[in-house]
Order: C-alpha cells, then structure tokens, then sequence
C-alpha cells in the first residue's frame, strides 16, 4: 500500500534512487547534498547494494560509472564545486554510452562560493558543460515529492536512452521537508538497461538497435567483451579516426534523445488558457511564483504561470506554443542567477511577445510579494 512520509528533499531523492533499483553510489561530501550520500550509505548495504566515499569528486563519478558497466544501477551526488569536477567523466559517461544519474543539489558560486545558500546557477552548466555535443536529459524538483518522483524517472531515462541522466535539485528543495507520498513497489513503473539478444560470439557492443539508435548494454562478467574509452569509437568500441564512422557516432548519441523528446519533455502550466502575463520559473522559485499567480488571479488579473520540470531538453515548442495560444503580452521570468533560464525562454518565444529577466544573487529565495511586484510592474 502506499504510505506517507515526512521527508527532507535530499533523502526523497536517495530512497527513490533506491526504489527505481540504484544498488550502488559513489560520492564525496559536499554542502548542501550530503545527506544523499548519508542515507545511501545507511540503507544500501541492507540491500546488497554498495556505497562507497571515494577520495575525491573525481573519483565518486568514476567509481559509479565503473559500478554502472558491471551491471548495477548506479547513482552519484554533489553541488556546485563537485559539478565542475564531475564534468570530464559525465562527457566519458555520454560518448561511452554509460547509464548513471548524477544530482546536483545548487549552491552560490562560482568556486566555493556560498556553501549553506541557494542559487540556480548551474543552468547551463548541466547542458554545457562537458566538451563536445551530446543530448541532455535534466530533471528539475520543486518539491519533495517530485525529488522521488522525479529520480526514479531520472533512472528510468538513463536505462532507457543508456547515458547518464542529471537531476539539477537545489539547496532550498533539497533541505526543506514536506509530505511525500510513496508509491506501492509493485506501481512504480521501472525501465531497465536493454540487454544484448545474441551470444558472446555475435555481439557487437555499439551496433544500434535500428528501432531506437541505441545499442544493447552487456555487463561486465557476463562473458560478453567490449572495450569502454572516451575516444570517438567505431561499433566495435575500439578508436576510430574514420569520418562516416565519427559522424555516425555522435549524431547516434544526440538523436536517440532528440527523435525521442517526447517521451522526454515535461512541464507544469497553471491559469495560461487566458494569460496576458506568464511567469516562468523552476525548482524552488517556483514556488514563490506560484504562489504570488494565485494571490494574483484571486484578484482577476490574467496571470498564468509555466514551469519546466525537464530542464533539458527545455519545452521551447510547448512555451511557444501557450504564448501564441493565450496571446501572451508579457513573460517574466525570476530565477535565482543572472538569467540562465532567461536565454532559453527570450529564444523559444521568438518574439512574440515582451520578456522581462529577474534574477536575484545573494543567496535567498524570491518571495511571492517580490515576484508580485514584478508582475504589477509590467501589468
């Protein structure tokens, strides 16, 4: 049956990495996401499964993506400063082809930055900031609730496109308790890697499945071989310095996403089927902007608010789509950086109406009597 909880945001997200099967985390302490790390080192190894504290950031992310090639589901944790370092091997992760979520629960920065405080701004960090092109898939919480919710997806995308998936959570949803509802096990709805259909003699470990441009995933031990590099690969998993074989490579990893967005994208629209002012805004922000639309729309101001929940890929088509449908005049956009999230909205709107950037960089939230002046401003 399904239960309640009252749970803080860090630890929904670690019990549902667990429940959508993650056996094994490896990770390094750090402020504001530690207590991922804390929980899945109390209630993995009840399981079976694994955590292990490595020496660094760096060696947090490799261990997981050595835990995920044998087999396990795997998952890592850390915030900004852990972020950057995670970066060289979360792009060994997408070229490899290697399934792990990696969270990252945001502070202020950049550098050391604001350890206790909360910021979003790792935007565009999450979509840029490995080298090289790549799809990516990042999921953005704004409540315990979907810290649950959203991680099992996050493993289910993973297994599913088989590369890592981000869950871009912050100090505020991270920290914060509320009541969460957990599903019944036998509900969830689980997606495991898809395993190779031939014997060992036949394999060849990145000949894409035509259906979906991804490959079967063996595990190691298993008794099939394949090489594993950061090196542009042929089907084979060896280097390969031939174009056809490079181009084919890196259009493979960014269209099994991209064909498939769909299956990807989602967002949340409140009171936008008559808005002539949309807010736009994610994770904690969200909230107070929720907040602050209903205060408004109670007072029969035509105020709608749009969140993304997938941040990457971002819901350009949909947001364009409300906009011309309501005849949006204004969108206003709060978030807590200098207007990462700003860029993508002023692109996907394509002029259709005015857009209005708020940012806020001291390490506190927005309140919804701020975002409502914000919105009186331009009404």
């Amino acid at each position: 049956m399904p239960r309640a909880e009252f749970w803080q945001g860090n630890k929904a997200i670690a019990m549902g990495g667990i429940d959508a099967g993650c056996r094994f985390f490896g990770g390094y302490p750090i402020t504001p996401s530690t207590e991922i790390a804390e929980v899945m080192a109390e209630e993995l190894p009840k399981l079976g499964g694994r955590f292990i504290q490595m020496e660094d950031e760096i060696g947090g992310i490799a261990a997981t993506i050595g835990a995920s090639i044998t087999g396990r589901k795997a998952m890592t944790g850390t915030s900004g400063p852990g972020f950057s370092l995670k970066q060289e091997l979360l792009g060994y992760g997408y070229i490899a082809e290697i399934p792990f979520v990696c969270v990252d629960v945001q502070r202020g920065g950049p550098s050391t930055g604001l350890p206790t405080k909360v910021s979003q701004g790792d935007v565009m960090q999450a979509r840029w900031g490995t080298h090289g092109d790549h799809a990516t898939i990042a999921y953005a919480p704004s409540s315990v609730q979907e810290c649950y919710d959203l991680t099992v997806k996050a493993f289910n995308a993973s297994e599913r496109f088989r590369q890592p998936v981000l869950i871009l959570s912050d100090e505020v949803v991270g920290h914060m308790r509320e009541r969460i509802v957990i599903p019944d096990a036998c509900s969830l709805e689980i997606t495991d890697r898809k395993k190779p259909s031939v014997p060992p003699d036949q394999f060849i470990p990145y000949l894409a499945d035509p259906c979906d441009d991804i490959p079967p995933m063996a595990s190691f031990g298993d008794g099939y071989h394949w090489h594993v590099t950061g090196l542009t690969s042929n089907d084979w998993g060896f280097p390969t310095n031939n174009a056809a074989d490079i181009d084919r490579k890196i259009t493979r990893i960014i269209d099994k996403v991209e064909k498939r967005r769909s299956e990807v994208v989602e967002y949340a629209a409140e009171g936008c089927e008559d808005a002539e002012i949309l807010v736009v805004s994610f994770g904690c922000v969200s909230r107070s902007a929720l907040r602050a639309v209903r205060e408004l729309r109670s007072r029969g101001a035509k105020v709608g608010h749009f969140r993304p929940i997938t941040i990457w890929p971002f819901a350009d088509r949909e947001l364009e789509d409300i906009v011309k449908a309501s005849r949006v005049k204004h969108v206003i956009v709060p978030e807590l950086n200098m207007g990462q999230m700003f860029l993508e909205i002023d692109r996907a709107i394509h002029g259709h109406c005015e857009t209005h950037s708020k940012t806020l960089l001291n390490g506190e939230l927005f309140k919804p009597a701020q975002i409502i002046s914000y919105i009186e401003e331009v009404a």
